[in-house]
């Protein structure tokens, strides 16, 4: 056997092995969106974050505490009780948006309500106190349109105009709304329906007096804060809040009645001063008118 018939076979080489599929990169998980903030409509129409809204809220308030209107003289509730509760009020509405205007015909929607109550049902405790609230929110709602007008810096004629429209309407309103639910009381008789009527005369004579007067001559001379204290004192029979409160007493028509009967009194005399205090200062106005 020749060497060359010895010879092992020479193996084939091994194949090499082809490189492993490189993986490929793992989706990224999108994120999860931010929960929303809940918004709310800012004054100049666009949406606010509730955070904001707050604090739009407290620097609104920061801001009427010194931009109120003088209140020597002023009726007591509406100078220590109405005009504070509607400073909130009036923040609130400016930090969520609401116009003047919208406050307006919210405070006459509330006085509305508390109107209905007293013709709708016979008088009782709660149809008196449910008046009596309604009408109350609908007169802080009336002082606080004014403070939000002055918070957007858009006050107009056309919203005072609105106002006065709104409050010539619910003066009388207030009174006729007395008439009607008195009217089907058994037995109540014919002069406080009588006392109803004047007081809606009086009451819209004083009311346009006030407009004229000012729209005419100005407003008044202040008060100083001694006298102003000891005058809106006296005037509580007069105070639009005092108004509001004594239909608590409506579920005891007698009572009720003798109260509304002083109340008109009292209102008559004064009505009766202011309106010559207030001829006297235009007969000056003439002289100066005159001499000029």
């Amino acid at each position: 056997m020749t060497r060359s018939s010895l010879a092992l076979p020479v193996p084939t080489a091994l194949p090499v092995p082809t490189a492993l599929p490189v993986p490929t990169a793992l989706p990224v998980p999108e994120a999860s969106p931010a929960p929303e903030t809940s918004a709310l409509p800012a004054s100049d129409g666009t949406s606010r974050p509730a955070v904001e809204t707050e604090r739009a809220f407290r620097a609104a308030l920061r801001g009427l505490r010194t931009a109120q209107k003088p209140g020597n003289g002023v009726p007591a509730y509406t100078r220590w009780v109405n005009r504070r509760l509607a400073r909130f009020a009036a923040a609130l509405a400016y930090s969520r948006g609401w116009s003047a205007n919208a406050v307006t015909a919210t405070s006459a929607l509330f006085s509305v309500g508390g109107l209905s109550l007293l013709i709708a049902l016979p008088p009782s405790v709660g149809s008196g106190v449910g008046a009596a609230v309604l009408l109350a929110i609908g007169y802080v709602l009336d002082s606080a349109d004014g403070q939000v007008a002055r918070l957007g810096k858009n006050g107009g004629p056309s919203g005072e105009w609105l106002d006065h429209v709104v409050d010539a309407m619910r003066t009388p309103a207030i009174h006729l709304a007395v008439l009607i639910g008195l009217y089907a009381v058994p037995g109540i008789g014919t002069w406080p329906l009588l006392i109803a009527i004047g007081y809606c005369l009086v009451s819209c004579g004083q009311f346009l007096s006030q407009i004229l007067s000012e729209q005419l001559a100005g407003p008044a001379v202040p008060v100083s804060d001694t006298a102003g204290v000891k005058q809106s004192l006296v005037l509580v029979p007069t105070d639009t809040g005092t108004l509001c409160w004594i239909f608590l007493l409506w579920g005891a028509p007698t009572v009720f009645v003798w109260v509304y009967a002083l109340m008109f009194l009292l209102n008559t005399v004064h009505a009766a001063i202011s309106m010559r205090r207030k001829y006297v200062r235009l007969v000056a106005l003439n002289q100066q008118f005159a001499r000029g």
